[in-house]
């Protein structure tokens, strides 16, 4: 028997006797063999599709414990009290909210090879006893869950992700498990990069809800836009989630739900921890029917039958769309998500599109301060000296690091590396900025043609994340209107390949409409072209491999 079959055969094993799955998919067997044959492995599968189920099968099938780094302390709980149901799986937590003795106790067990999954907070690694501790242990696999938030494009970003790849290589570089339920093919490479992950498979199972209704309703008077909200939100089914953009209207907009009859709740970052643990609870619990929410609200809940999710104010990107979104209907049973739009309501996107960039006398300012660091430094400390923003330290620091000038040291700790002078790099660091910000302006673009389409929604979110799709899907507002636009009997290049433009450099083809065909560049972002001035002249051409 071969070992490639021995696996599967105790795989399946282990499935069916320790989790109770009737059977894995066959995605789930491919990303837990790529594992196993020590592939670094990047898996975009979305929810309830068994992502979880991959690296901790894969965890007991391995000799050496797996690290699953996750973002929040909620969600390290919810995977370790699952596991703890299994006899097979032994499991840790590093975490803040531990005790000294806990943390302590937690760590011996570590270096002793005494659990299967380690479950911690990429923060933890702050601490060089930690590190050492995890090292000693030799992990086999390193699974980075939630990997989205290691890109500056998300509204999930978080800047502890960015020392991973140290990390990574610090602990030998063990095999390396990416999870996520949304990326854009953009920030699928940008995981890879910044996990330094080495030739890895990359498995995108389809991005497809098909039992979630798409729709658009556009207003032009703000109060007409609150009352067409407040009037679906009374009729139909629940529970359900409205987002909005701001603080204040998710106070008023749950206000105004209650006052209508129908129990609401507040949910945002400005609320005191404990706040924010209610409100979760209430809503998980079905206290109440609808949470109002920012983009705060909704990495690592698990509620399977929302049967609306509703914005009222129009995200920044189709990514931040799409993934909150993605929290209906997980139950697979009809669910429906609907956008209240204004054109006015992208100007603030835009508006924080333009902020945080870096210029070339930024960067100079942070290279200066490294330059008179005689030890590693602290991003806070680049901020006291430099006196630029903590968002702009960040991009110059990523900017410089992604040239090879900087390294990021597991700790979160900066200095200049022998790759690259940093004198060298300034203005080319400057000019990687202004192209990451022209790719985030075409980003809105990108959602404001979603608001605005007059062809089929889902067709278009599709598109958007490289993922073929021929109208009609039969479930959005476009598609029940029949307005589905044919498409051009002639498409010069096919969806996903990479072509070159003379101004915009490479990029990969999206989707083609009626007369036209939308292309993401490398460092221009998305872009419409009339698909027949492409064809006529040529503008387009196969890029070079």
């Amino acid at each position: 028997m071969t070992a490639s079959s021995r696996h599967t055969r105790e795989m399946r094993r282990l499935a069916r006797e320790e989790f109770g799955f009737a059977a894995l998919r066959p995605e789930q067997e491919q990303v837990i063999h790529a594992v196993l044959d020590h592939r670094d492995t990047l898996a975009v599968m979305p929810t309830g599709a068994g992502k979880s189920a991959t690296y901790q099968l894969a965890a007991l099938l391995e000799d050496g414990p797996a690290v699953v780094i996750s973002p929040l302390i909620a969600l390290q709980r919810d995977q370790a009290t699952s596991l703890e149901a299994t006899e097979a799986a032994q499991v840790a937590m590093i975490n803040s909210a531990l005790t000294v003795a806990e943390r302590r106790d937690a760590l011996e067990q570590v270096a002793n090879r005494e659990v299967n999954l380690l479950f911690m907070a990429p923060e933890q690694f702050h601490d060089d006893a930690v590190l050492d501790r995890v090292r000693s242990a030799r992990p086999s696999l390193f699974v980075v869950d939630e990997a989205h938030c290691i890109s500056e494009w998300g509204d999930d970003f978080r800047p502890d992700y960015l020392r991973l790849g140290a990390v990574i290589e610090a602990l030998g570089h063990p095999t390396v498990l990416a999870l996520t339920a949304t990326a854009s093919p953009r920030v699928r490479q940008e995981i890879v990069d910044r996990l330094g992950m080495h030739a890895p498979l990359i498995l995108v199972t389809g991005f497809d809800r098909p039992n979630i209704w798409l729709g658009v309703e556009q207003h032009h008077d703000p109060d007409v836009k609150q009352r067409a909200l407040l009037e679906r939100v009374a009729g139909a089914q629940k529970p359900g989630i409205v987002y909005v953009a701001t603080h204040r209207h998710a106070e008023e907009i749950a206000a105004a739900i209650q006052a209508a009859g129908t129990s609401a709740i507040a949910y945002h970052a400005g609320l005191k921890k404990a706040e924010r643990a209610a409100a979760e609870a209430a809503f998980l619990g079905d206290e109440v029917d609808v949470i109002v929410a920012t983009s705060a609200f909704g990495m690592g809940i698990d509620k399977p039958d929302v049967r609306f999710v509703f914005h009222a104010d129009i995200p920044e990107s189709i990514d931040a769309y799409y993934q909150e979104v993605g929290r209906a209907g997980r139950d697979s049973e009809p669910a429906e998500a609907r956008l209240y739009y204004r054109p006015e309501d992208l100007n603030l996107h835009r508006f924080f599109a333009g902020t945080g960039q870096v210029d070339e006398e930024d960067i100079t300012r942070v290279t200066q301060a490294l330059r008179k660091q005689d030890a590693p430094a602290e991003p806070a400390e680049l901020k006291e000296v430099t006196g630029l923003s903590g968002a702009k330290i960040t991009a110059a620091l990523s900017r410089l690091e992604d040239l090879g000038a900087v390294e990021v040291l597991p700790g979160g700790e900066v200095v200049a590396s022998e790759v690259r002078p940093l004198d060298a790099v300034t203005a080319e660091a400057a000019a990687l900025d202004r192209q990451r910000h022209e790719v985030a302006r075409s980003r809105i673009e990108m959602m404001r043609g979603y608001a605005e389409l007059l062809d089929c929604r889902r067709g278009y979110l599709l598109n958007y994340f490289g993922e073929p799709f021929e109208p009609p899907c039969g479930n959005c507002d476009r598609c029940d209107a029949g307005m589905v636009s044919e498409r051009p009997d002639e498409t010069p290049f096919p969806i996903g390949s990479r072509v070159a433009h003379d101004q915009f450099g490479t990029g990969v083809v999206q989707r083609y409409d009626a007369d036209s065909m939308i292309v993401l560049f490398d460092d221009a972002g998305y872009r419409t072209l009339l698909t027949d001035f492409v064809i006529e002249t040529g503008a387009l051409v196969p890029a070079k491999s």
